[in-house]
């Protein structure tokens, strides 16, 4: 448990999302995945998503925002490839974009102990 001056000292927000407003973000979020894996002329091809956060306890009448991990693939690049600087930042930029505006989630680049915990695959 955290103390009141604890949660000042490190930024802590209470929750502030209706478990509904962000179960809608997230399904936005898989649709728009879905579009960028089906689209052919797509930068980057999604191979993981998972969601993970307090939004997936039920009975809270209030969540944070969701947190989500999303792995890239450059389309046509080969496996085991180097990525460079403009490469990381398409991949920064391509993530913003499929973020589409929402305050409800933090996408962050797919790391594995992500689907190690309890989460929602998107993909």
């Amino acid at each position: 448990m955290t103390t009141p001056s604890g949660e000042s000292v490190s930024g802590a927000k209470p929750p502030r999302f209706t478990p509904e407003s962000v179960e809608q973000a997230v399904e936005s979020l898989r649709a728009r995945i879905r579009e960028v894996n089906k689209d052919s002329k797509a930068a980057f091809e999604i191979t993981d998503a998972v969601a993970f956060g307090d939004f997936l306890l039920k009975g809270h009448s209030r969540v944070q925002a969701v947190d989500v991990g999303i792995g890239l693939v450059q389309r046509g690049e080969a496996s085991g490839k180097f990525h460079s600087a403009l490469s990381a930042k398409a991949e920064r930029q391509f993530l913003r974009l499929l973020r589409g505006g929402s305050a409800m989630l933090h996408i962050r680049t797919y790391v594995a102990w992500m689907s190690k915990r309890s989460h929602l695959n998107l993909v």
